[in-house]
């Protein structure tokens, strides 16, 4: 399929001497749709916010990160295709239906994908660009609340867009995983669900106790969704109803820069930018940031998923007599990641063992020498049975 037929152009912007943008190839008025298939990262904005709940000025306002993202420096070669936007369509569904398909042709493609929203329920309009292409995946979503719900009777809106991930026939959901939640906005039942589902999540606090428990759960995601309210307001107020907690400029930085250097993760949505609301321009310059950083991870990638490549890495074998079963870990030499091994349940009609490795830290290791199981084992245990 022809991308461009999804696609507005986007304004001319002035491209400053040895800045990103001039290794930036986008979609302006009067020139040729770019030759996406050439570019290491695909970026595009959507114009869409009728399913906000409470932020409907965050449909336009790409432009403005745009300007800020293309006059940054960096000693690396950026390869990016900038596609320009989808507008919004005749109907909500529409819009879905034209970022899913882009997301298929894109991801399929191995293009690492980033979208400019909009508001936050596109992270579905995603997901179901990897159903039309039959992969599970793993959902990571940075927020400061947890946009799901038991009620039934609520319409869909950016509230609870996960219901629609996590309920949809065929599911292609293998985890979901929350950062940054705020307790107080968080319903006790929101997080029975997770719990239930053996979904992880991680709050506030925790992280900014040790942002680096975030990395290996970045590391196991294939889409990363990001509403920016999970900001606080002094260090972003380009949205409606960001609160006086929540990441600070640096953390969120450094949460893209795990992202970035995912082997893993195909496709990252940054939402919720009102540039109405962005008087001085500086939740802009944020965002731009963010992607500086997401891409900079990106060009920083090891290699070093040690699915087929076990060899080239080295194995930690801890027994635990309660369940008397070895945990076995691999750590990379190339970026001393590690990687924990989860046996499938046993199956009668299945006669080889077969395993699945999950990132996680050397916590995770630390605590299955002190004969703990770590959770991220019992959870991925309970998932495939």
């Amino acid at each position: 399929m022809e991308l461009d037929i999804f696609f507005s152009p986007i304004n001319e912007i002035a491209i400053e001497k040895e800045s990103i943008g001039e290794n930036i190839s986008s979609y302006l008025k009067d020139k040729p749709f770019p030759k996406w298939e050439n570019a290491d990262v695909v970026l595009f904005g959507v114009q869409e916010s009728r399913n906000s709940h409470s932020n409907k000025g965050c449909s336009n306002g790409q432009n403005k990160i745009r300007e800020s993202f293309y006059k940054l420096y960096s000693n690396l070669e950026f390869n990016v295709a900038d596609l320009g936007d989808i507008q919004k369509g005749s109907s909500v569904e529409d819009t879905y239906i034209a970022v899913s398909e882009v997301i298929k042709d894109l991801v399929s493609n191995a293009k690492f994908v980033i979208i400019l929203g909009g508001s936050q329920d596109i992270t579905y309009a995603n997901y179901l660009g990897y159903e039309k292409l039959e992969q599970t995946v793993n959902v990571v979503s940075i927020d400061d609340r947890l946009d799901i719900s038991t009620d039934e009777d609520l319409g869909f809106s950016s509230l609870n867009y996960l219901n629609k991930i996590v309920l949809h026939q065929p599911n292609y959901l293998f985890n979901l995983s929350q950062l940054g939640y705020q307790g107080y906005y968080v319903k006790k039942s929101q997080i029975k669900l997770l719990e239930d589902l053996y979904f992880e999540y991680l709050r506030l606090g925790e992280l900014q106790d040790d942002i680096s428990l975030a990395e290996p759960v970045l590391r196991n995601a294939d889409i990363l969704s990001i509403d920016l309210k999970a900001l606080r307001k002094s260090e972003f107020c380009a949205a409606q109803n960001v609160g006086p907690n929540g990441f600070f400029a640096n953390e969120m930085c450094q949460l893209m820069k795990y992202a970035g250097i995912s082997d893993k993760l195909s496709s990252v949505g940054v939402y919720d930018y009102d540039h109405e609301l962005d008087f001085d321009g500086s939740g802009a310059e944020l965002v731009a940031q963010m992607i500086y950083f997401l891409i900079d991870g990106f060009y920083s990638r090891k290699g070093d998923y040690p699915s087929g490549l076990k060899a080239d890495n080295i194995k930690y074998v801890v027994h635990h007599g309660e369940i008397d079963h070895n945990l076995v870990f691999y750590k990379s030499p190339k970026s001393d990641r590690w990687w924990l091994e989860v046996p499938y349940p046993p199956r009668n009609d299945f006669k080889f063992e077969r395993h699945h490795l999950v990132p996680c830290s050397y916590v995770d290791y630390q605590e299955a020498m002190n004969e703990n199981i770590p959770d991220v084992w019992w959870k991925t245990y309970r998932k495939l049975n």
